[in-house]
């Protein structure tokens, strides 16, 4: 029997132009290639707020800065995360499901004015320059990224019609919170500190839909946690989504070591269900995010 892989193999090293398997992804020069060998993705869900948990590996052909866009249901907390958390959730399913093996882990690579809306979060967390934004249409998102570029000395609208339209899908369904996060990437694969998304939602939440100006293959898995299994999934055929393994059951003693914010949100439970879900295809075949209840 095998490990179950630290969360995530993603893209096989696959170049980038203007997406990623969760954000949308626009290299402040279009000539650089964006590689993102690496993705980790937890989320913890109670049935009303969802604690998304996000680190990825980053490198580029050349040094450049490149803004990522993640867009959400509603207003989130940001804060750093831990990058333990994915090591011990991993440990932890391997030491469930196979015990003769149990203890010996896995190792994780080193590694504005707005005309429309208004900027309700800025914080630079590492590697990471933050901006939470509250948008109500697609104009808005267009001038406030043109303005943020010039804070940060970039001149230029890098912009693509696809990913206007993607943006302009995303506000027409009602999304007005999106994050973006500045990144300066160079030759050299590092891994970026996690980020922590805290946010309502009634339904776990992922996007994928913002990646589909991209090119390439991917495989992405993702640590889910929920009181509960989920069987409705009204976006994605469930074909789609594919069970790494039999769900584990952990109790909040087990959570509390592996992440605090998730154990005080989902306290009130006494067993809950852990597993890794896997999603592969052509980035340009996401045409919805992924969404189950």
């Amino acid at each position: 029997m095998k490990y179950i892989s630290i969360l995530t193999t993603v893209f096989i090293l696959c170049p980038l132009s203007t997406g990623s398997a969760n954000r949308g992804m626009m290299p402040i020069n279009p000539n650089v290639q964006i590689f993102e060998p690496n993705q980790r993705a937890m989320i913890a869900w109670n049935g009303e707020v969802e604690i998304l948990l996000l680190s990825t590996d980053l490198r580029a052909s050349d040094s450049t800065t490149i803004l990522e866009v993640l867009p959400l249901p509603s207003e989130p907390d940001v804060k750093k995360g831990d990058l333990e958390t994915f090591r011990k959730a991993t440990d932890l399913i391997n030491k469930k499901l196979y015990a003769e093996v149990a203890g010996k882990g896995r190792v994780l690579s080193e590694g504005v004015v707005v005309p429309s809306g208004e900027v309700t979060f800025h914080k630079r967390i590492g590697a990471h320059d933050i901006s939470v934004t509250h948008l109500l249409d697609a104009r808005g998102f267009v001038d406030w990224v043109v303005d943020y570029l010039k804070t940060l000395g970039i001149e230029g609208n890098i912009i693509s019609d696809r990913m206007h339209a993607l943006i302009e899908s995303y506000i027409s369904d009602g999304f007005e919170w999106f994050v973006f996060d500045a990144v300066s990437v160079g030759t050299e694969t590092v891994t970026n500190e996690p980020i922590q998304y805290r946010f309502k939602s009634k339904h776990v939440f992922y996007p994928l839909k913002i990646t589909s100006t991209a090119q390439g293959s991917t495989s992405i898995e993702l640590l889910i946690l929920t009181p509960r299994l989920l069987s409705r999934f009204p976006d994605l055929p469930i074909e789609s989504i594919h069970l790494q393994h039999e769900p584990i059951t952990i109790t909040l003693d087990e959570l509390k070591m592996l992440d605090e914010d998730m154990h005080n949100m989902l306290k009130n439970y006494q067993i809950l269900r852990l597993r890794v879900w896997n999603l592969e295809g052509e980035l340009g075949s996401f045409r919805h995010d992924l969404i189950a209840r």
